[in-house]
C-alpha cells in the first residue's frame, strides 16, 4: 500500500507549534533556573538560530520538492552514510523524546487528578506512550486531526501566563525585579543554558519529515515551518522570563510545576490546578505529534533501505503499524530507565541526549545550502549561502555548548547505526 499524500497546511502547521510547544516550556524553566538570568539571554539566542534553522528546511522544502523528507536532502547533497548517521540520530531522540514528553506529562498530571500521586509515575507513562502509540494506528488524518485540536487547545493557557505578565506588569512592575536571579553572567553559562532551551524548540522541522505525506509540499511545508516557528517563538519569547523572574532561583530549581505554583501564588489556590489541565492537554498533543512523526520517519527510512523492510508496512488504515509499535517499545525502555532518578532530573538528562541526537540533521541539513550553492544547480540561489552558513554555526555553537558527555552520547548514538547501515548497504549489493 502507498501512503497517501494527506497532511494539508493547518495539520502542519499544527505538527511545528504542537511538536514544539509540548512539555518542555513548563518544565524547562526548573532545568534553567540554576543558570539565572543566563537562562534569558540563552532563550534569545536559542530562539535566533532555531529561526535560522527553520528557514533552512523551508528552502530546503522548495530546492526539493518531489523528496519525502531530510533523509533525501542530505542524500543528494552530502552521501548516503551522512544522511543515514543524521537520520538515524534523530530518529533516536524521537522515540526518547516521547519517553520524555510522558515523564514530564505526569508531573503536572499529578496536579489535576491528585489520586493518581499514589499510582506509579512510570506505569502512567507508559500508559501515555501507548495511547497514543493506539491513536496512530488509526491512520495519519486520526493522528493529524488530534494535533489540531490539541494545538488550539495548548495556546489557551500561553494565552493566560501572557495575560498574567501582562497585567502585573501593569499593575505590580516591581515584582519583577524583587527576585532577579543573582547568578553571574557568563558566557560558558549562556551557551549551557541555550543549549537546554534548545530542546523546547526541537520540532521546527515537523512539516519537512513525512514530506511523502504532504499535499503541495514546495508551497505547503515552507509556509507552515515558518508561520509553525514564528508563532512558538512568539509564545516563547513572552512567557519563558515569567517563571524565572517571579518564582525564587532554589523553589523553582525544585518544582516539577512552575506555572502552576506561579498561577496560584498570583491568582489564588486552585488557579494553577485548572492551567495543569492545559498543560496535560499541551504534553499531549506533543506526544502525539511525535509519535506519529516518529512512525512517518520510521516508515520512510525503511523505504530508503536505512532500516528492515517490515518497518515500511502500513496497515488498512494507512498507518505504519510495524513502525509505530517498535517505537513504542523503545520509548517504553527510555521511560523506565530514567525512572531511577528525580522528575527534573530525569527530564534535564533527556533533554540534553535529544538535543544532541537532534543536531546532526540540523548541522547537514545546513550544510546542504552551502552545497547546493557550491553546485550552482540551486532554482532561486538567493541567500543560499549565507542562509547556509549561518544555520552551520548555529549547529556547531549548540554541540559545543552542550558539553562533553550530551556530545559523547552523539558520537556514542551514531556509532551504534553503523552496523546497521553496513548490514544494510550489503542487502542492497
Amino acid at each position: 500500500m502507498q501512503p497517501g499524500k494527506e497532511l494539508g497546511f493547518w495539520m502542519c502547521t499544527a505538527l511545528v507549534v504542537g511538536n514544539t510547544i509540548g512539555i518542555g516550556i513548563y518544565l524547562l524553566p526548573a532545568s534553567l533556573a540554576p543558570y539565572g538570568l543566563n537562562a534569558m539571554l540563552g532563550w534569545a539566542v536559542t530562539v535566533l538560530g532555531m529561526t535560522v534553522l527553520a528557514r533552512v528546511f523551508a528552502r530546503l522544502a522548495r530546492e526539493f520538492p518531489s523528496a519525502d523528507g531530510p533523509y533525501a536532502y542530505i542524500e543528494a547533497t552530502s552521501g548516503r552514510l551522512a544522511a543515514f548517521i543524521s537520520i538515524w540520530c534523530y530518529w533516536v531522540s524521537c522515540w526518547i523524546t516521547n519517553a520524555a514528553i510522558a515523564i514530564g506529562v505526569v508531573g503536572y498530571l499529578t496536579k489535576v487528578v491528585p489520586a493518581l500521586a499514589d499510582v506509579s509515575p512510570a506505569l502512567l507513562s507508559l500508559a501515555l506512550v501507548w495511547l497514543f502509540v493506539a491513536v496512530n494506528l488509526l491512520g495519519v488524518r486520526a493522528g493529524g486531526g488530534v494535533q489540531v485540536a490539541t494545538t488550539a487547545l495548548k495556546l489557551l493557557p500561553m494565552a493566560a501566563i501572557v495575560l498574567l505578565g501582562a497585567w502585573l506588569l501593569v499593575t505590580e512592575p516591581a515584582t519583577y525585579v524583587k527576585q532577579v536571579p543573582d547568578t553571574p553572567l557568563t558566557l560558558e553559562a549562556l551557551m549551557a543554558a541555550s543549549t537546554i532551551a534548545l530542546f523546547a524548540m526541537l520540532g521546527i522541522e515537523s512539516a519537512a519529515v513525512p514530506a511523502g505525506r504532504v499535499r503541495d509540499p514546495e508551497t505547503t511545508i515552507p509556509r507552515a515551518t515558518m508561520w509553525g516557528t514564528l508563532l512558538t517563538a512568539a509564545v516563547y519569547i513572552a512567557v519563558s522570563s515569567m517563571a524565572l523572574l517571579l518564582i525564587p532561583q532554589r523553589e523553582l530549581a525544585q518544582s516539577g510545576a512552575p506555572f502552576a505554583e506561579l498561577l496560584d501564588d498570583f491568582m489564588g489556590d486552585g488557579v494553577g490546578r485548572v492551567l495543569a489541565v492545559f498543560v496535560v492537554v499541551s504534553g499531549l498533543g506533543a506526544l502525539n505529534g511525535w509519535t506519529l512523526l516518529v512512525g512517518e520517519l520510521t516508515a520512510t527510512m525503511a523505504r530508503h533501505g536505512s532500516l528492515p523492510q517490515p518497518l515500511a508496512r502500513l496497515n488498512a488504515r494507512g498507518a505504519p503499524a510495524v513502525a509505530l509499535v517498535t517505537t513504542g517499545l523503545f520509548a517504553t525502555a527510555m521511560v523506565l530507565m530514567n525512572y531511577s532518578k528525580s522528575l527534573v532530573e530525569g527530564f534535564t538528562f533527556l533533554t540534553l541526549v535529544v538535543t544532541a541526537a537532534n543536531l546532526p540533521l540540523y548541522l547537514f541539513c545546513a550544510f546542504a545550502l552551502v552545497v547546493l550553492w557550491r553546485r550552482g544547480t540551486a532554482r532561486l540561489p538567493g541567500d543560499l549561502l549565507v542562509l547556509g552558513l549561518l544555520g552551520t554555526a548555529y549547529a556547531v555553537f549548540a554541540f559545543v555548548g552542550l558539553g562533553r558527555e550530551p556530545f559523547l552520547w552523539a558520537l556514542v548514538l551514531g556509532a551504534i547505526g553503523l552496523p546497521l547501515y553496513l548490514l544494510m548497504r550489503r542487502r542492497r549489493t
